[in-house]
């Protein structure tokens, strides 16, 4: 009997309160607008064909292969970077600084730490998956870190044009 009402309990939606935010958890929910999706695919796009002078339908497949996993994965992998972030280095900064959270700091941290989780989770699909050259430790990483700056920038500068309400 106890054991069908905790079964009955899990299964009725209820809402979920968390005590604690931090800048990577907001831009997590900016990061799949469509808005966000639709200008990092094609953005991405160009410097797929670019860099790897592929034909334009394998690039477009590339794109959304490496965008899709690095969008599924990244659904955990930027709140969690961004959790690294606010255990260390984040603390240092505010206690020296005074500074709480959402600082200028943490921002600037979620938005590179958010890119940087993007570029190696595609970096491994373009390598492992599609098998495409792409190399980590080269010019290649910081210009797909600078593509990622598009889809991760709108979805950033929404989280200040329409701040996520509470």
């Amino acid at each position: 009997m106890q054991s069908r009402l905790i079964i009955l309990l899990l299964l009725i939606p209820i809402p979920a309160y968390a005590n604690m935010v931090w800048p990577a958890l907001y831009l997590e929910t900016r990061l799949f607008s469509w808005w966000a999706i639709t200008i990092g695919l094609i953005v991405e796009y160009f410097f797929v064909q670019r860099l790897f002078d592929i034909p334009p339908v394998q690039a477009v497949l590339a794109t959304i292969g490496a965008n899709f996993v690095s969008a599924v994965a990244g659904i955990l992998l930027i709140p969690l970077s961004g959790i690294a972030w606010e255990i260390f280095p984040g603390l240092v900064f505010y206690k020296v600084l005074g500074m709480g959270t959402f600082n200028p700091i943490t921002w600037a941290a979620t938005f590179v730490l958010a890119c940087i989780v993007n570029v190696l989770l595609e970096g491994i699909v373009y390598k492992k998956g599609v098998k495409l050259p792409f190399l980590f430790k080269s010019k290649m990483f910081l210009w797909f870190f600078i593509a990622n700056t598009a889809s991760v920038g709108v979805a950033f500068a929404s989280l200040f044009i329409n701040p996520v309400q509470m």
